[in-house]
């Protein structure tokens, strides 16, 4: 179980689509307004986790196609999130843009290929266990794990908000929050 909860903490620790759009987020709206963003994230890499342990990632590796037909999607997806954070502009109070939903964030996690990978390979950390009982570890450890590392990068991002007042500033932050989520796209497909 150590070895689980350590893989896990430092494969959803790293910077990847989540941590980047949460501290984006937090640093755009605040840590309160992009609470339902952070409990979806936290819910939805347990769902992810959860299915894997149930079995999906063996499917997975039987049809390897579909792995790579998720990571073009994903890959997309993450490529478009980042056009929109590179143009996007300073939030104002009167700003109908807002951060994820819960169910945005739920979903996303579909196509976050990092969550994926280290959903898949920490459901071989753990192989000894029956289906439910395997998936439902997976689970929970994820969503535990997960929803800490989420208060930990909304915040950060929050705490980047007053340091970010400048115009200037806010655009280099957001375009460096750009060129990371394509760096991680590019990642997906080594």
């Amino acid at each position: 179980m150590t070895a689980l909860i350590g893989f896990v903490f430092l494969g959803l620790f790293s910077p990847g689509p989540n941590v980047i759009l949460l501290t984006t987020s937090g640093a755009r709206f605040g840590f309160r307004a992009t609470l339902p963003h952070l409990l979806g994230v936290a819910l939805g890499v347990g769902f992810i986790a959860f299915i894997t342990g149930l079995g999906l990632s063996k499917l997975i590796e039987v049809f390897p196609f579909l792995r790579n037909v998720l990571m073009a999607i994903a890959s997309l997806w993450i490529l478009w999130m980042a056009w929109k954070l590179w143009h996007v502009k300073k939030a104002k109070s009167n700003d109908t843009d807002r951060p994820f939903t819960f169910i945005q964030a739920i979903l996303f996690q579909w196509v976050n290929p990092k969550i994926w990978a280290v959903a898949t390979s920490a459901s071989a950390v753990i192989s000894d266990q029956p289906p439910m009982a395997h998936a439902a570890t997976l689970a929970i450890t994820f969503s535990a794990i997960n929803l800490c590392i989420c208060l930990f990068w909304t915040y950060a991002g929050s705490l980047l908000k007053t340091i970010l007042s400048d115009a200037s500033k806010w655009q280099a932050f957001m375009r460096l929050m750009a060129v990371a989520l394509v760096t991680f796209s590019g990642l997906v497909f080594l």
